[in-house]
């Protein structure tokens, strides 16, 4: 098992930047990914960005550019850089990670508002 718990939620102004964290726990050695989902009011949830144990990273089109994914180094972390944020960037933000056999994990989610 994998406890997933995100940090870094809140209110900003358009244009703003906020830092998600979020820390695993338990069986990280089964971890392959890592990222991060986003869930808006009447919306389904959808990939943000994401990130593998080798590096690789995956980001939708709508963060390209303005959003970063990152591990700490201890590969236990995640963080998710928001700049140039904008109302529509809006949602609950889930931390997820998945293992080698696609079992996925889940946060409990943390909230992002933009706005003025």
């Amino acid at each position: 098992q994998v406890q997933l718990v995100e940090s870094g939620g809140g209110l900003v102004q358009p244009g703003g930047s906020l830092r998600l964290s979020c820390a695993a726990s338990g069986s990280i050695f089964s971890i392959y990914a890592m990222g991060w989902y986003r869930q808006a009011p009447g919306k389904q949830r959808e990939l943000v960005a994401a990130i593998t144990n080798g590096g690789s990273t995956n980001y939708a089109d709508s963060v390209k550019g303005r959003f970063t994914i990152s591990r700490g180094n201890a590969k236990n972390t995640v963080y998710l850089q928001m700049n140039s944020l904008k109302p529509e960037d809006t949602a609950v933000y889930y931390c997820n990670a998945v293992t080698p056999l696609n079992m996925n994990y889940w946060g409990e989610g943390t909230l992002v508002t933009v706005s003025s």
